[in-house]
Order: C-alpha cells, then structure tokens, then sequence
C-alpha cells in the first residue's frame, strides 16, 4: 500500500516536472487604460521615477521604504532603487529608452523576495478621445518559475497591480 502510494506521489512530481519543462521560456503581460490627459503629461508620470510615488501601485505597501534614486532626473539613465519589507522586496530600475510622449522602455531588476530581470514598457498613443497606455513586462521564465507558473501565472501575480496602478495614474493625470 505505501510503495502504490509512494509511486503515485513520484508519477505526478514527474507529469508536473514534464508539464512545466514545456512551458515557454518567457512571459509577457500587459494592461492598458484609456486616460483623458494629454500624452505629454502622462509621458511626465512615467519617465520621471520622483512620480512613480504619486502612482506606483506597490507605493503604500510599506511605508518604510527606502528609495535611492541615480542618474539622471528624467530619461535615458534615469535609475531608482528600493529596499522595503517582505512584500515590497528590493531591487532596481533604469530607463533605457525615453521616446517623448510615446513610449518609456525600463530595465527592471528584482533581487528579494526571489531574484528576476525583466523589462517594463510602457506605450502611450494617442487618439481624438484619450491618450491610450499601455503597461507590458517581460522577461525570461526560469525552470522554477515554470513550475509555480502551473499553480500561479504571472499574470494573476502582478497583472492586478497594473491594474491599480494604471487607475492611480489615470487620476492623477486627470486631475482627480
């Protein structure tokens, strides 16, 4: 009885291991929203990392942390860094690439909870009834994320962030 137990433990750690081996060895996830500001005004929200406090969903999180910020003030080279509780983690970002008004290209490196280098872009197009943003992260997906891919994807962790954060950038450009 516990060999029969024991083999079929051992068979569905195999079919998970398998399972997630096949999986894709990157992720991508987006959100957008639709915010009545001008694009330039949006653009100045995510270019500028002394803004994120006013719209970063992970802000209020611990409201001891800690924030270094390098490089330049705005654009190319602009770098921020945070170090916070268990649920904020630590890790870095810089700013690769700064197309006013139209698209902000982010390194984006977490070292806690668990170590990951991805990148952020965000997109800004406008239209005659809003400026359109949309917030995308990528990045490699290692064997160990494939595995917790199976129970958690990626896009129920942190596609609800997003979400909130696009909605507090939505007011403030608004004016709310």
């Amino acid at each position: 009885m516990l060999s029969a137990l024991v083999a079929l433990v051992l068979a569905l750690i195999a079919i998970v291991l398998v399972v997630a081996a096949r999986r894709p060895d990157t992720f991508h996830l987006e959100r957008r929203i639709d915010i009545h500001a001008p694009a330039a005004k949006v653009f100045d929200l995510i270019d500028n990392f002394h803004h994120w406090t006013l719209w970063s969903p992970w802000e209020g999180i611990d409201p001891e942390l800690k924030r270094t910020y390098t490089g330049a003030e705005r654009g190319v080279g602009a770098g921020y860094a945070w170090e916070g509780n268990s649920k904020v983690g630590s890790g870095s970002m810089q700013i690769l690439e700064a197309d006013p008004s139209t698209r902000v290209r982010l390194r984006l490196d977490f070292l806690k909870p668990f170590e990951a280098h991805n990148q952020a872009v965000f997109t800004i197009a406008t239209s005659a009834a809003a400026t359109t943003v949309t917030w995308a992260m990528n990045g490699p997906q290692a064997f160990p994320m494939k595995v917790m891919g199976l129970f958690m994807s990626m896009d129920s962790m942190v596609g609800k962030d997003f979400e909130k954060g696009l909605a507090a950038m939505k007011a403030v450009a608004e004016g709310r």
